[in-house]
């Protein structure tokens, strides 16, 4: 009976530290997908940067080709000036002059405001493809320790999948699918220590004899409030 109950003991043993070092990989990849996010988050701003400062480039060329089509439409209309004949001539080319050289004005507000929204853009743009070398630098780095450990945490919990398989042949067909549904059912814990009277899985208290029959038992006792397995510790 001891032999059984230390074995279920050990079992019970190597399965938290499955728990914990699967709870610890999930914490590492946590991290790699934060890390990846921010990574994604940084190149879609940058991304989003060059697009919209393409757009303004885009838009500025096009204001370009219309103002030298105004400047030239302008030296056209005052090139004529000189063979005009009538007055009445005259006065509406200079209206003409007048009003295009007011356009290329409009032109040239309008690629200055554009050529100032690009330098700042590019600023940003800047700032970001640093923030994004920096960043990757760091991500590098991580993912590298990243990779080591998760490669460490697979290899450990392969090596103890042997050791569990090799316990869980020491039982019973019957006690081994008691022990996994409690472990699936209890959160991780399905074999408890019994001390002054009471499970400790539950902390509530055993009827005496049960905790009295733990030192005699011939077979596995359980917990009639959490039914998880019992074990009493010499000496008590």
């Amino acid at each position: 009976m001891q032999e059984k109950l230390q074995l279920l003991k050990e079992l019970q043993g190597l399965d938290l530290e499955l728990i914990n070092i699967r709870e610890s990989r999930k914490e590492i990849e946590k991290e790699q997908a934060l890390l990846n996010a921010d990574l994604e988050r940084i190149q879609s701003m940058v991304s989003s940067l060059v697009s919209e400062i393409e757009g303004l480039q885009t838009e500025r060329r096009e204001l370009g080709r219309a103002l030298d089509q105004e400047q030239d439409n302008v030296e056209k209309a005052e090139g004529r000036l000189p063979s005009i004949k009538t007055q009445k001539e005259y006065v509406a080319v200079l209206k003409e002059v007048d009003t295009a050289k007011k356009l290329n004005k409009e032109i040239e507000d309008r690629i200055l405001a554009k050529d100032s929204e690009i330098e700042v853009l590019e600023r940003d743009r800047e700032e970001k493809q640093q923030e994004l070398a920096d960043l990757m630098a760091r991500v590098e780095s991580r993912q590298a320790e990243i990779s080591g450990a998760l490669g460490g945490f697979d290899k450990t919990l392969d090596e103890k999948a042997v050791q569990r398989e090799s316990l869980l042949q020491g039982l019973a067909t019957q006690l081994r699918k008691r022990y996994q549904l409690l472990l699936d059912r209890r959160n991780g814990i399905a074999v408890v220590e019994a001390r002054n009277g009471a499970c400790l899985g539950c902390n509530m208290h055993l009827p005496p004899q049960l905790f009295n029959s733990l030192y005699t038992a011939t077979e596995v006792l359980t917990c009639p409030h959490c039914n998880r397995l019992l074990y009493i510790e010499n000496g008590q």
